[in-house]
């Protein structure tokens, strides 16, 4: 990797604190530059509406400050209840609405597959991700709130993974996604069948990937 590369790490949520963190690497060491998280303002005017536009006011402006090359995002956990997945899908909207205005990459990462990036399971609680980002940032205390560590660990997920791609020479996502045609199977009464593809079998070379 040439040069330092540059992610804003994102954790949105439904309910609490929306969590943000910004690091580099140069693909041999990290460093820290700004992380906290954003606690809407209860009672403010216009309810919902409001707490989306603060969000998007402080994803741009940490877009605008900081310039990062890339925006590494939490996905929404497939668990979560039904009010609870679209609230968090309003709030992951007006994120990726901020990084396709300033022209910034996104990357959207599930729950699971950034604990186990960072604490080397998928199970991990909150206070092992904060153990850890702390520990691979060199940072004097634990990352506090946890809402910020959990961005942090976002944005280290997505260093580590561009840096295994590159190692291994593995093609970009949507390389892998990308279907390559099959031949027909001519073996039943001379007519083809047809073939699903999945994300098994489709072009390109494997992938782990984690369960969300």
């Amino acid at each position: 990797m040439k040069g330092w590369r540059r992610v804003l790490g994102v954790d949105p949520a439904a309910a609490g604190p929306t969590g943000y963190g910004i690091v580099e690497s140069d693909g041999r060491q990290c460093r820290l530059l700004h992380y906290g998280a954003l606690k809407v303002t209860s009672k403010i005017k216009n309810g919902e509406a409001a707490a989306l536009e603060q969000v998007h006011t402080l994803l741009s402006k940490l877009i605008e400050d900081f310039a990062p090359d890339v925006m590494a995002v939490e996905s929404i956990f497939s668990a979560l209840n039904v009010k609870t997945a679209l609230r968090l899908a309003e709030v992951r909207g007006v994120v990726l609405l901020a990084a396709a205005q300033h022209g910034v990459e996104v990357h959207s990462y599930a729950p699971r597959e950034v604990k186990a990036s960072i604490a080397g399971q998928g199970q991990a609680d909150k206070r092992q991700i904060q153990i850890m980002v702390r520990t691979i940032l060199s940072m004097d205390a634990l990352p506090e709130p946890p809402d910020a560590a959990d961005a942090l660990a976002v944005a280290l997920c997505h260093l580590q993974t561009e840096q295994a791609r590159r190692r291994f020479r593995l093609p970009p996502d949507r390389e892998l996604l990308r279907p390559r045609p099959l031949e027909a199977n001519t073996h039943s009464a001379g007519r083809p069948t047809s073939v699903r593809l999945d994300r098994a079998t489709r072009g390109g070379s494997p992938r782990i990937l984690s369960a969300e």
